[in-house]
């Protein structure tokens, strides 16, 4: 029972340290209590349940809002979006039930801090392959200074171990092991000798966000559809008229909020072309395009200042349950999306030329994909943008969740990220991950916004997922030699 308590603690530390608590200052030492019970239980299984039991508990804390988004978009009753979300939360504790069980092996040798903060790393990097990611531990960390000069270097992943470290530290010290031990936590010292973030400053470049706060339950007729273009327009207009002695180069729209079918939709087509041309800046809007046997594309749209379209990236890492139902669950749910079918991946990164500069733009749900969205910037990107709908996570914590992971995009990047959204939070972020400017939630509004291009890569953008692989084979090598005698 001791041993349960101390796993259902560490799940409670975990969800403080995360929006809306945000007790981040509790991230280094939130695993302690677990690797504790860890520790204590020599039963290989019951330490497997432990993980199991503290895994859910924290899914369900920290993505609590996915029962509502089932419940109110996805046409579920409220007892089958109860069930569907619970199911959703055994699925994603086995990551920590994994953990649990070989760090309690790890944990009885003299290698165990740097051993089990590399495990910890090598299971949070599956996440995402195995269908679905959200916060990393290190996210906890995207307003720490010092912890942060990792990010360039390692991606959120170097917190996340660093965060590991000192909890397995704490353990270790409440269980009395020498400390000879602890010495493995002396070089975060040197954390202090690596390049620090970059500056603030305002951006040379300016970028126009906008918020149209288009309501999600709306009833589309073709009348409303035309009132909500032309709202959308005016709206952009007047942000770009306000600002005529430095005007935007760029005018961002965000990710679909209604049906607008930029290739299929004349009458869109020509009010976006021809808002461009009035504005003499690029546009970068989300659409609905179609795949050619005709599968919706989630799909962001730029158009030149001449009003003719520039190229068009099509989403690639999809929402399961909002914009396609995984398998074993397509007589149980309806997808969050309105279009008919299940949306379509697009095949690869797309980096977009805006005359002698480069921008690359990621949809929504992609921020949550270190390794994905480094590929913009690797490949040319010079500021990247971040168009997305987070009004279906309705007045949760998900939408600061979701900004927080966009923030570490930044700051591993050593990019500015200009993020426009439906109802909120748009918001443009520096390189540093720090916020610049932001809207406040479910008003219409556009936001002015300064960034800089820029061209240098960080180790994490040229290298990607380096650490985890190294955290992969380091953790093997251990588990291997915890079993010789």
């Amino acid at each position: 029972m001791l041993n349960l308590i101390l796993a259902l603690f560490s799940s409670a530390l975990l969800i403080v340290c995360f929006p809306r608590f945000n007790l981040t200052w509790l991230a280094p030492v939130a695993l302690a209590p677990l690797l504790v019970a860890a520790a204590r239980e020599s039963r290989p299984m019951r330490r497997f349940l432990l993980g199991w039991a503290a895994g859910a508990v924290y899914w369900f804390g920290v993505c609590y809002w996915i029962r509502i988004v089932l419940a109110v978009h996805a046409e579920m009753s409220n007892g089958q979006a109860w069930a569907m979300f619970v199911l959703f939360c055994i699925a994603k504790a086995l990551h920590m039930a994994f953990f649990t069980l070989l760090a309690g092996i790890l944990m009885r040798r003299w290698w165990a801090v740097p051993a089990v903060a590399a495990l910890w790393v090598a299971i949070e990097v599956t996440h995402g392959p195995l269908g679905f990611a959200w916060l990393a531990v290190g996210n906890a960390g995207v307003d720490m200074g010092i912890p942060m000069r990792l990010a360039p270097f390692t991606g959120v992943y170097g917190l996340s171990f660093i965060f590991l470290m000192m909890s397995t530290a704490l353990a270790l010290a409440v269980l009395r092991r020498p400390r000879m031990e602890l010495l493995w936590l002396t070089p975060i010292l040197l954390l202090i000798l690596l390049p620090a973030m970059p500056a603030p400053e305002a951006g040379k470049e300016a970028a126009l966000l906008v918020q149209p706060n288009i309501s999600e339950t709306e009833e589309w007729t073709s009348d409303t559809l035309t009132q909500t273009i032309r709202e959308q327009a005016a709206l952009t207009l007047r942000g770009d008229l306000e600002h005529t002695g430095h005007p935007p180069s760029i005018l961002v729209w965000p990710e679909v909020p209604a049906p607008f079918y930029y290739d299929d939709d004349v009458q869109f087509r020509e009010y976006t072309d021809h808002l461009a041309r009035m504005s003499n800046a690029y546009l970068l809007l989300g659409t609905v395009s179609h795949t050619a046997s005709g599968a919706p594309l989630n799909s962001a749209e730029l158009i030149s200042s001449a009003g003719s379209p520039v190229s068009r990236y099509d989403k690639v890492n999809l929402v399961p349950f909002g914009e396609f139902v995984p398998w074993p669950f397509h007589y149980l749910a309806n997808k969050v999306s309105s279009e008919v079918g299940d949306f379509a991946a697009g095949k690869q990164v797309v980096v977009s030329s805006t005359g002698s500069h480069r921008i690359g733009t990621f949809i929504c749900y992609e921020s949550v994909f270190p390794n994905f969205v480094r590929k913009f910037a690797a490949n040319g990107a010079e500021v990247m943008f971040n168009i997305s709908n987070d009004g279906w996570f309705g007045q949760s914590a998900a939408r600061q969740q979701h900004l927080n992971l966009v923030r570490m995009r930044a700051a591993e990047n050593r990019r500015w990220i200009l993020r426009s959204t439906n109802d909120g939070i748009t918001a443009a972020i520096d390189p540093a991950g720090r916020l610049r400017a932001t809207l406040p939630s479910n008003i219409r509004a556009a936001l002015y916004a300064g960034f800089t291009y820029i061209s240098t890569l960080t180790p994490y953008t040229r290298w990607g997922d380096w650490f985890p692989a190294f955290c992969v084979l380091f953790t093997t090598f251990c588990l291997v030699a915890s079993k010789l005698p």
